[in-house]
């Protein structure tokens, strides 16, 4: 890492005393003495949002509830069904 421009930043005993820290102190100050960071991010899954009508919301609710898991769950199951229904009855 280069030499700091800037202060020396003190060594904390927990990352609450860091955080802390920051809260008064200009990161800037201590930007050459951070450690540099490396991450992947692999987004794996879209969601897409669509529409229901309140009724159809609302029954679709009740029946995941009764057999209790959540309500896109049970739509997820059930869409899926019919997609393979529907794939195997189009040639």
């Amino acid at each position: 890492m280069a030499k700091s421009k800037g202060k020396l930043m003190p060594t904390f005993g927990s990352l609450d005393e860091l955080v802390k820290f920051f809260e008064t102190h200009d990161l800037d100050e201590y930007w050459d003495q951070m450690p540099e960071a490396q991450f992947d991010i692999e987004i794996k899954r879209r969601t897409h949002i669509f529409s229901l009508d309140e009724d159809l919301a609302e029954r679709l609710t009740a029946i995941a509830r009764a057999k209790r898991m959540p309500s896109k769950t049970l739509i997820n199951e059930w869409l899926r069904e019919k997609v393979v229904e529907q794939a195997k009855a189009t040639p």
